[in-house]
């Protein structure tokens, strides 16, 4: 059992996020749905948590109102090990009004913020080679999805 579980704090739309970031990742299920009681602070019977696995990850989401948005000083990273994958994930997580970033993150329809990259970027950026390091680095402050061809040819210097 996982003793540490992402808790996130939606206005109204717990399970329309869980729907939709269990769409996008493989092994991935709603396992809850509970339902605010008569005299909570909210309807009797609309969704208060939702609890849902991520690739194997716990995540829980509670419908709270609005008093906290999400921030990008919380963000979630996700390994793609393909160009394919980051082009999936990519799309997948900004569609819908999501939003680019720099450097490979987005922010979700939700405005939860996500890290899309590759292994291999941070493989690069700590070359002991320095001047190659540097390369990549300036490549990737240059990008918004990660492009993994154009980072190896900074590191190559093409």
């Amino acid at each position: 059992m996982q003793k540490i579980t992402p808790f996130l704090w939606f206005d109204n739309q717990a399970e329309e996020a869980a729907n939709f970031y269990t769409s996008i990742f493989a092994n991935s299920s709603i396992t809850n749905v509970s339902r605010y009681p008569e005299g909570a602070p909210a309807p009797a019977g609309s969704v208060m948590t939702v609890t849902f696995i991520l690739d194997g990850v716990e995540f829980t989401a509670l419908n709270a109102g609005p008093h906290f948005k999400f921030t990008e000083a919380i963000s979630f990273y996700v390994k793609c090990d393909t160009q394919e994958e980051i082009d999936e994930k990519w799309e997948k997580l900004t569609s819908g009004g999501g939003q680019p970033s720099q450097c490979g993150w987005l922010k979700d329809k939700f405005g939860l913020s996500w890290q899309i990259a590759p292994p291999v970027l941070g493989e690069l950026m700590q070359d002991k080679d320095r001047e190659k390091a540097g390369r990549v680095t300036a490549a990737m402050m240059k990008m918004t999805k990660i492009d993994i061809q154009q980072l190896k040819d900074a590191y190559d210097n093409k």
